[in-house]
């Protein structure tokens, strides 16, 4: 009987050690903001708007909804209709993004209050 109630006691006692260590656990991963949620991490912020028509690369990224592959396709049709013409600027309004592939209706919509056009 002894041998049972110790037993009782160390199982009491590691349920209450791996509470108190998820405890400990979760209050770290609170405070260092690595249980943050991904939309939280992706909020962009710029000084200022971005022209489709002159932005380096660089900048494109930053815009939501675009990573490498899009900002580098509004930077190749870009240079490609410039060499065009030479006059008038590829984008002259938030649709005419939706030339680039993968640009649909929606991405438009979440860059219009990022964007401008000179």
């Amino acid at each position: 009987m002894n041998q049972a109630r110790q037993n009782s006691i160390q199982s009491f006692a590691f349920v209450i050690s791996v509470c108190i260590a998820a405890g400990f656990c979760r209050g770290f991963i609170s405070n260092t903001g690595e249980g943050e949620s991904t939309s939280s991490l992706q909020k962009v912020e710029l000084d200022s708007r971005i022209n489709p028509n002159d932005a380096p690369i660089e900048s494109l990224v930053r815009l939501p909804g675009l990573g490498i592959s899009r900002a580098g396709a509004i930077v190749e049709y870009r240079n490609s209709f410039n060499g065009k013409d030479g006059k008038s600027p590829a984008f002259q309004h938030p649709d005419d993004l939706q030339k680039i592939t993968g640009i649909g209706p929606k991405t438009v919509q979440n860059l219009s209050e990022w964007i401008k056009f000179e």
